[in-house]
């Protein structure tokens, strides 16, 4: 039996015709669909499941795709994103980067170049979190394996809880850089409000106290923007 990964697109398409002939095209190729026709179910189907990829139609009713766009990158910052569209004038495909899209595909289009263009960026992605997720890091005195959630020094290992491991595997990542607050409640409480905030310097207290063994290994809260993780 085939275990292979069946990836969930989000297609917003206010065209009940390309709506249906993409889903279609794409499903027999062996994605899971999901056809919202305007911008807010499209946000609702977001909020509710979770996808690989969102493709949207910039010209949309109650809410356009670059709005979309906007909502969905709030959510989560790292999703791929293409948007489809007749809109073919320069300033619309240089927003639709700026938003940061993945891709701006005008239309008419090949559903089969389509096809390409997603198979490339969701292969891209899986390769990039493989990698992320077997890395291992030093920091100072201590080796810290995300894949166990295990920090260790020559005395002690601390196994962490799900959310310290991600908060301080993206410490790590970013490490003697700064690590954007807004970047961190996003990714792993789902969002920037007050209350994640403070549940996050909480959790950044529990980092310094595992860590407070190597006096050489800080984090150093730089106010306002985030935080920087400085270890040798």
């Amino acid at each position: 039996m085939d275990d292979k990964k069946q990836f969930k697109i989000l297609l917003c398409e206010d065209d009940a015709n390309l709506g249906m002939v993409l889903k279609n095209y794409l499903e027999l190729n062996d994605y899971e669909i999901t056809l919202e026709r305007d911008g807010r179910l499209g946000l609702a189907a977001f909020q509710r499941e979770k996808f690989d990829i969102c493709l949207l139609d910039v010209m949309m009713p109650n809410m356009d795709g670059f709005t979309l766009a906007e909502e969905i990158r709030d959510i989560d910052p790292d999703i791929p994103l293409f948007f489809l569209s007749a809109k073919t004038m320069k300033e619309d495909i240089i927003q639709g980067y700026k938003l940061g899209a993945d891709d701006y595909i005008t239309k008419p289009f090949d559903s089969e170049v389509l096809l390409m263009k997603i198979k490339a960026i969701l292969k891209r992605n899986e390769e990039e979190n493989r990698i992320s997720d077997n890395i291992e890091f030093n920091l100072g005195t201590y080796h810290f394996n995300p894949k166990l959630r295990e920090l260790k020094n020559a005395d002690s290992v601390q196994t962490l809880s799900p959310k310290e491991n991600d908060l301080l595997k993206m410490l790590a990542e970013h490490k003697n850089d700064l690590l954007p607050r807004e970047r961190a409640l996003k990714k792993i409480w789902g969002s920037d409000t007050y209350f994640n905030g403070r549940s996050m310097d909480v959790y950044i207290a529990k980092l310094r106290k595992y860590l407070r063994e190597d006096t050489t290994i800080e984090i150093v809260n730089i106010h306002g923007n985030g935080f920087r993780l400085v270890a040798p």
